[in-house]
This record gives C-alpha cells, structure tokens and sequence, in this order.
C-alpha cells in the first residue's frame, strides 16, 4: 500500500494538513478559544486580541474567500479591535506574590 493511500493512519489525531487560508483560519478560531478561556487579569490577553486583530484582518482580504466571507470577517476583526482596546486599557495584573509563588532563597550554593 503507498504511503499516501491511506492518510488517517500517516497522521496524529491532531494533526492536519491544510492550505495556508484554511491553517490560519483554524489557528484563529483556536486563539479565540484560548482568550475565551483565559482569565481576565491574564498579562497575555492584550497580545492574543492583538494576534486576533492582525490574522483577521489578513483574512478579511484573503483572495480565496468569497466577498461575504471577507466581509463577514472585517467586521468581527472591528470588534476585536475593540477588544484589544479594552484589554490594553485593564489594569495590569498585580505582581505581588501570592501563596503559589515559591519564596526567593537567601542565597544560591
């Protein structure tokens, strides 16, 4: 049997090959996921909308998506933008130690 034939069994279950626009569609969707899920004082939140704002805007031109698509696209990377504004403008997250931190030996060997 060639090593093509059967594709399913060449790969990891989380494992795909798809074509560029496809790849960073998917890559999107998951980093939506992950700000979703994040917590709100998470310190990446800002730079995860920010990747949002610029694959979406890559995508809302993407000549191989139709108009609808792309148009679809431009206005959810507008509200992202939003969203980027707002987590740029949350306070920072404290930095004070907390229980879960270990604290700092008086000195190294």
């Amino acid at each position: 049997m060639p090593a093509s034939a059967d594709h399913q069994t060449d790969t990891a279950d989380e494992e795909y090959t798809l074509p560029g626009v496809e790849a960073l569609l998917a890559g999107t969707l998951a980093l939506m996921t992950g700000y979703a899920q994040s917590a709100r004082e998470c310190p990446h939140r800002p730079l995860m909308a920010r990747k949002l704002v610029s694959n979406l805007l890559y995508l809302s031109a993407h000549p191989q998506l139709s108009v609808p698509m792309q148009t679809m696209l431009a206005n959810l990377r507008t509200r992202w933008q939003l969203e980027m504004e707002n987590a740029a403008d949350a306070p920072a997250a404290e930095t004070a130690p907390t229980p879960l931190w270990h604290p700092v030996p008086a000195r190294v060997q």
